[in-house]
């Protein structure tokens, strides 16, 4: 009895399936040869329209339009975090970037290393402005350099000639009571 409900049932799901993979058959009059053009009140929606339409933007445009659209703040960040590393992983192979870096590492001071890093970010960010897709995309890279640039500044370790150091903020010890080793405070 088993037996005959399990065929059945595959015979079932066999046929449902076959059902499910079958295909119209075409109309006995399909004409393959080229019609007239006709006019638009004759088209219907599946008919395609012709390709020299005057109204539809080439593929190109379309996919700028989508390219630029913006759809929400964090997936545009993303998408221009995304771009600056494929842009970093494109220019960290170029030679000048690679020997201007190995110069910079061989340096043998820290002021003659500080000014070979500075040439360094102006070669490696200046290929990947280049290359930048979007104004946007240059600003950021922009910023990244100012502040790759900014950390290597140190004017307390070397000033300017001639000028005066910067004072050193004094702590004012009068505000706090000292304490003994004991965990009291001593007062004066």
């Amino acid at each position: 009895m088993r037996s005959k409900i399990a065929l059945i049932v595959w015979t079932l799901s066999l046929a449902a399936a076959a059902f499910a993979l079958a295909q119209d058959a075409a109309p006995p009059t399909v004409d393959l040869k080229a019609q007239p053009e006709s006019t638009p009140a004759e088209t219907s929606d599946s008919a395609p329209l012709p390709s020299s339409s005057p109204e539809l933007p080439e593929l190109s445009r379309l996919d700028e339009a989508f390219k630029r659209s913006s759809i929400g703040k964090a997936a545009d960040e993303f998408r221009q975090r995304v771009e600056i590393r494929k842009l970093q992983n494109r220019v960290a192979t170029d030679e000048s970037v690679m020997e201007a870096r190995r110069a910079a590492d061989q340096s043998t001071t820290d002021l003659q290393k500080r000014e070979r890093l500075r040439e360094y970010y102006d070669i490696y960010y200046g290929k990947m402005r280049r290359l930048a897709s979007d104004e946007e995309t240059r600003k950021a890279l922009d910023d990244l350099k100012a502040t790759h640039v900014k950390l290597l500044e140190q004017p307390r370790v070397r000033p300017i000639p001639g000028a005066s150091l910067p004072p050193v903020p004094k702590k004012d010890k009068t505000s706090k009571p000292k304490k003994s080793r004991f965990g009291r405070t001593t007062g004066s």
